[in-house]
Formats: C-alpha cells, sequence, structure tokens
C-alpha cells in the first residue's frame, strides 16, 4: 500500500511539473519547484524536481555567462520599498496593428510592477501615464519617501513635460550613464521575463485585449511569482514580510 501510495503522488508530481513547464516552458527547476512547494502543497527537494525534469527533457539550456562590464560609478541599491524605483519600454507585435509600445515602473526592493502603461506609440504622454499609476499606489503620494526614479538617458524620459512632472511629483531622477549597461539592470531583467512568461505565448487581436491581458499578468507577477532575488518568495509576500518586520521592530 505504501509503494502503492508513494506511486501515485510521484505520478501526481511528475504530472504537475509538466503542467507548469507547458505553461511556464522558460523557467528553471529552482523555481519550478519554489511553485510546487509554496503554491501546491508538494513536500519536495530541488534535486528530485531537477531529476524529474531532466528525465522529461523539460531543463533549460545553461546560459554563457558573459564578461563582466567595469561600471564607472557604484550602483544605488535600495534598503526599502519606494526607495528606487526603475522605469523602462519595451514594444511587442499585435498582427492586426503593428508594433505596439509598454512602459513598466518597478520597484527595485520588492520588485513590484507599480505602474505600467501601453500604446500605440512610443510617447512621453505613455511614461507619463505609467508613473502616474505607480505614484497612485502609494496612500499619500511620492513625498516623503525620498523616492528616485532611474532611467535610460532617452527622449521620454528627459523631455520637459515628464521631468516637470517627476519635480511635482517629489521624485528625483537618476540617469545611466552610457557606458554603464547595468545601470537600470533590474528593469530590463523584468522585461525580459514578462517577454519570456507572457508576450512571447500570448497573441492580440486589438490593444484593448493586450491591456487586459498585461493587467491580469501584473496582477498574477505581483501576487504569485517567484522571484528568485526574493528567495522566490513573490513581490507580494516580500513586500508584506518587509512590513511585518518593521511592525514588530516599532512594537
Amino acid at each position: 500500500i505504501k509503494d502503492r501510495k508513494s506511486a501515485l503522488e510521484n505520478h501526481g508530481l511528475r504530472e504537475a511539473i509538466k503542467r507548469i513547464c507547458t505553461e511556464k516552458p522558460w523557467w528553471g527547476y529552482r523555481r519550478v519547484r519554489a511553485w510546487l512547494v509554496r503554491r501546491e502543497g508538494f513536500e519536495v527537494g530541488r534535486k528530485k524536481v531537477y531529476r524529474i525534469m531532466k528525465e522529461l527533457g523539460l531543463l533549460q539550456p545553461k546560459r554563457k555567462k558573459k564578461p563582466r562590464v567595469r561600471q564607472t560609478r557604484s550602483k544605488p541599491r535600495p534598503n526599502r520599498p519606494c526607495q528606487k524605483w526603475g522605469i523602462d519600454m519595451f514594444k511587442f507585435m499585435i498582427d492586426k496593428l503593428g508594433w505596439c509600445y509598454a512602459v513598466l515602473v518597478m520597484d527595485w526592493y520588492t520588485r513590484e510592477i507599480r505602474g505600467w502603461s501601453i500604446g500605440t506609440r512610443a510617447k512621453t504622454g505613455l511614461w507619463l501615464e505609467a508613473i502616474e499609476k505607480a505614484v497612485r499606489t502609494l496612500p499619500e503620494g511620492a513625498r516623503g519617501y525620498n523616492l528616485k526614479l532611474v532611467s535610460d538617458n532617452g527622449s521620454q524620459p528627459t523631455s520637459r513635460s515628464f521631468m516637470e512632472r517627476c519635480q511635482l511629483l517629489g521624485i528625483e531622477q537618476i540617469f545611466t550613464t552610457y557606458e554603464n549597461p547595468r545601470g537600470n539592470a533590474e528593469t530590463e531583467r523584468l522585461i525580459r521575463t514578462i517577454k519570456k512568461d507572457f508576450i512571447w505565448i500570448e497573441n492580440f487581436e486589438t490593444l484593448e485585449q493586450a491591456k487586459e491581458k498585461f493587467e491580469r499578468y501584473v496582477t498574477w507577477y505581483n501576487r504569485d511569482y517567484p522571484h528568485m532575488a526574493l528567495g522566490y518568495m513573490s513581490p507580494a509576500e516580500f513586500a508584506r514580510e518587509y512590513a511585518a518586520g518593521m511592525k514588530n521592530l516599532a512594537a
């Protein structure tokens, strides 16, 4: 009976792994294992998940490490939420419409997506919409947080209207240098995750549909995505743990 139960459990585990890898084909075994443990209640180690994924041919090929790029100045690193945000833009295709553009605002500490916008033109208005949406997640606005916003030197974040709006909102802008490709790496890494986990496996027929699906993805990402930099907690879980720790310190 024990052997039969173990066989059934292993079968259930293998089926769960196949389902997760079908839905998220770019996930590695560590992230798959974190999802199994945190979201589906399996008690399983990384080695077993690795072994099963290897047997099923579901392991991701190892990426070659790129040589380190010398940075011209130290990179600002946050030690609390809402201290440093990153903002950036990427484009994707809607077959019947053409190229569309998405702007993201990310909290570097919690890895949360704070604000976003999607449109058909890469104008400053998209960036303004995203940052204003991000600021609305703060109960009393950005003032009082000493918030810094990191971006590249593109025409949108350096435009007069965007810089004036940031100043009005109480946000200090930081621009990455041309010789420092890792200056906004956290935000660019988030964009890569979104492309792999969402954009490349979805089909969009209209701009409205893209916005609806993207909103659902952002909600799922913030609530459930097992982030390696957060110990495979989701951004929301990490933010709650930080808040609980601050509350205990104040008690």
